[in-house]
Formats: structure tokens, C-alpha cells, sequence
């Protein structure tokens, strides 16, 4: 039964509204300012509303929203940036989980994984925000097309190369200051 063309932009609408948060989320990690979080925002949008006829209800629009914006993102990155590298806004992905009054130590490490994610390839920074937010391998094989296994595997040794990074840094710093 298809719907008249009112109701399926009242129900685009609807949806978007309850899952626009995830298209800020995209935007603000896949752009360097504020306008091009703005423009990369609309081309999502635009993107999502010519595929709504394809979207295959028995999957949850939020995931299939948030693969479009991935491949969006992606293409604009590489379309608009080419080598340079993304910075990720105070407020938003890991800056936004930590509670008001975190100790100072706390938003540090906080703020020096955003800059390692910043440097990451757009498939693995795309892994990573997935899994920072919490969608389980399942949701995050939908989302980016991959199995669920090359998910596990992919975030394990991602997981190692942040370990790593960080076991760097710490044994860096502790040279200076001794």
C-alpha cells in the first residue's frame, strides 16, 4: 500500500525529527566548520529524503539513516578535504558523555582520544563513533555494510592502536617530568 506523497513527507519528517541527532553527529565529525557542518548537514538530509522511497521498513530507519550519513560524510570528506584532518567539536561525541565537574585528568584523555579519532581513516573514525555511542557490532554491521566479524575484529585492533597511542603518550610524559 503506498501512502500519498502528504503522508510520506509527514512521516520523513517525523523520523528525521526523532533522529536528527544522529545527522549533527555525522556532520560535526566528518567536518572542519561550522558551515560545512551546516552544508554536510543539508546534503544528508537531501541524500536520506531521495533514498525515503527505498528505505526497507523492516529495518529501523535509524540505522539505515545513519548509513546514508556515513556515506555521505565519507564522500564529502574525501570530496572537500582530501588529506587533512577533521576536528571534532568539544560538545559533541566523547566530550558530550562526560558529566559537568569531571575531573580534569578525565577530560584530557577525553579530548586526546578526539584527536587521535580526528587522524583516523573516515571507515575506522566511523567505527569508532559507532562504538563510542554505544551501537552494538549487529547495529554497526548494518550501518556500515560490513560483517559482524570484520566489526569485531576491526574494533579490536583498533582498540590495540589506541592502546598503544596512549601507553606512548603516558610513558612520554613521564620522561619529561622525571
Amino acid at each position: 500500500m503506498k501512502s500519498t506523497p502528504l503522508g510520506q513527507q509527514n512521516e520523513f519528517s517525523e523520523l528525521v525529527q526523532a533522529n536528527y541527532p544522529i545527522v549533527v553527529k555525522v556532520a560535526r565529525s566528518y567536518s572542519r566548520t561550522t558551515t560545512d557542518c551546516e552544508d554536510l548537514i543539508q546534503e544528508i538530509l537531501f541524500h536520506v529524503w531521495q533514498s525515503f522511497g527505498k528505505w526497507d521498513r523492516s529495518r529501523k530507519f535509524s540505522t539505515w539513516m545513519y548509513r546514508i550519513a556515513l556515506n555521505v560524510a565519507i564522500s564529502y570528506l574525501r570530496k572537500t578535504y582530501r588529506h587533512s584532518t577533521v576536528s571534532l567539536d568539544d560538545g559533541e561525541l566523547i566530550g558530550s558523555q562526560l558529566a559537568a565537574g569531571s575531573p580534569p585528568e578525565t577530560i584530557a584523555q577525553a579530548r586526546e582520544l578526539r584527536r587521535v579519532i580526528e587522524q583516523l581513516e573516515p571507515l575506522p573514525r566511523a567505527l569508532m563513533i559507532l562504538h563510542l555511542d554505544l551501537h552494538s557490532n549487529q547495529e554497526i554491521s548494518e550501518i556500515l555494510g560490513i560483517s559482524e566479524t570484520n566489526v569485531s575484529t576491526k574494533l579490536s585492533r583498533l582498540k590495540k592502536q589506541l592502546t598503544q597511542v596512549f601507553h606512548a603518550g603516558e610513558s612520554t610524559s613521564a620522561e619529561t617530568t622525571s
